[in-house]
């Protein structure tokens, strides 16, 4: 498995969102600007309703950010155990332990980009190859470690 091909395809969709949230941060601050009116509470409601949707997208864009610095600090090297920057095969599937971008498909194989912070990791962590977890009554075995 080529895990620096996985870090890329993360690192290019966490740095879209960054420019999607970035994007439309800008139009939602653009439309409130344009919302003025002679309504008077009608207008401070919509206002408020504008800054709150600015908020939300403010504190997405941060939490994609420190998901950026978490890939960053992550590198190709192979994993003995279950920790951030492993590529863990059970016998349900494929999971990358970083960010979590959902799913991706690298050489025809789909991988799950999973947080370290999400049930299954914790469920997951430290162990090895060979080792059993079981999560939401579902047992898995580890397969393989890169």
């Amino acid at each position: 498995m080529n895990k620096d091909k996985i870090i890329d395809t993360i690192r290019t969709k966490i740095a879209d969102k960054i420019q999607t949230f970035e994007k439309l941060i800008g139009e939602t601050r653009a439309s409130n600007n344009e919302t003025k009116s002679s309504m008077g509470d009608k207008y401070e409601t919509s206002r408020e309703m504008v800054q709150q949707e600015i908020n939300n997208l403010q504190r997405q864009l941060n939490e994609t950010v420190n998901q950026q610095a978490l890939i960053q600090k992550i590198t190709s090297e192979p994993s003995p155990k279950v920790q951030n920057g492993a590529l863990v095969k059970t016998d349900r599937g494929l999971f990358y332990v970083a960010a979590s971008v959902g799913e991706i498909s690298i050489d025809q194989q789909k991988i799950m980009t999973v947080s370290a912070e999400s049930p299954l990791i914790k469920a997951m962590s430290g162990k090895k190859k060979g080792d059993v977890f079981t999560i939401n009554t579902i047992t898995q075995t580890i397969e393989n470690i890169w």
